[in-house]
């Protein structure tokens, strides 16, 4: 329906392009007439005037013959044979519709017989009709090749749209059964231990993080805020098994709270620091988690003081997956950086567009 909208307007809008050269022969006859001192015939006058808006009544020639004969590769010369028939058409019914006005206002067919009178102005009609009716047609085609155009374009991004959250769909599956494993794998050496009660504390923390993460229409993007709470509940579970041996840092601002991140981007660098710089020491570790908004770019950072790794040790499941979620997400504009701090131990840092929550 809005497609046949815009397509009526564009007739309409060819149409009243006639009236312009219809106002302009009006003034040309009236003025020509008045300078060279000769009377002003009203029926020459009305005559300019009406032909062209005759003109504008046959548009619907050039208008079909361009929709129903494409220049295509395969059917050129069929389009070419039509379009000047077409052409030919337009010329006679622009001449035919000239000559009733022209009897109408008594100004055919004078002293040649009417039929002479026909024919020749058909013949003074048919180049200049020509050439009208290939600009209507160069008009037409020039609006369905911008419509086409635009039609690809938004046929392009919705496809771009549906495999990148194909892509995210996909990477963040590939998350649920790694994080799976690793917690069954935390509450089964436990249950080796024989430590009941933390191998049930466990399990109910458990079951709270899985219902989040099992679910199947969460947004691709959620509020830091929210990314913040899992990772909490996540922490306590490696807390049931690290027990005192894990103490964790937190400096978030207040303004990144409200920042959109990917869903899920922290518990895998969490996990990360957790595997590499704290469960291999025999002593307490430290982990540092911090949140800020910094020159429009939101900077999240999780680290360790254990020992440096090389980052082609670190770079698992859960950094690779997370890096090609942010490439997906944001393109180059997002960054995962790992770095040795000053102090010791390994920072990983990621840097993405700074989008707040709507309405916050």
């Amino acid at each position: 329906m809005r497609i046949r909208l815009q397509e009526r307007r564009l007739q309409l809008l060819i149409s009243a392009g006639c009236v312009i050269p219809a106002i302009l022969f009006v003034t040309q006859g009236y003025v020509s007439a008045r300078l060279n001192g000769r009377p002003t015939l009203w029926q020459d006058v009305v005559f300019s005037g009406l032909d062209w808006l005759a003109l504008g009544a046959l548009v619907s020639i050039p208008y079909r013959m361009g929709q129903r004969f494409p220049f295509r590769p395969r059917q050129w010369k069929k389009s070419v044979g039509a379009h000047v028939a077409g052409a030919l058409l337009l010329s006679l019914a622009w001449a035919t519709l000239g000559m009733v006005l022209g009897l109408m206002l008594h100004r055919f067919p004078g002293e040649r017989p009417f039929a002479v009178s026909y024919v020749n102005w058909i013949l003074i009609t048919i180049p200049f009709g020509a050439l009208i009716y290939f600009t209507m047609l160069g008009c037409v085609y020039a609006y369905q090749y911008f419509v086409e155009a635009r039609e690809r374009e938004a046929d392009a991004s919705r496809l771009a749209r549906q495999l990148a959250e194909a892509r995210l769909g996909a990477l963040r599956m590939q998350l649920n059964p790694h994080f799976l494993f690793n917690s069954l794998n935390t509450v089964l050496v436990l249950v080796r231990e024989r430590d009941t009660p933390a191998a049930s504390q466990m399990l109910e923390l458990l079951s709270d993080v899985l219902r989040q993460v099992l679910e199947t229409n969460r947004p691709h993007e959620v509020p830091l805020r929210d990314e913040l709470r899992f990772v909490e509940r996540y922490l306590a579970i490696e807390q049931v098994r690290l027990s005192d041996r894990l103490q964790v840092e937190w400096s978030i601002d207040d303004r990144a709270r409200s920042a959109l991140v990917p869903d899920l981007v922290m518990q895998p660098l969490v996990e990360n620091a957790i595997r590499h710089g704290v469960a291999r020491r025999a002593e307490a570790g430290r982990l540092a988690i911090s949140a800020r908004v910094v020159a429009g770019a939101l900077e999240i950072s999780v680290g360790d003081d254990g020992a440096w790794i090389e980052p082609s040790e670190r770079e698992g499941v859960g950094l690779s997956n997370t890096r090609e979620r942010l490439r997906t997400l944001y393109g180059d504009a997002a960054s995962v950086t790992i770095s040795a701090p000053p102090e010791g131990g390994t920072e990983v840092l990621l840097k993405l567009p700074y989008r707040a929550v709507p309405n916050e």
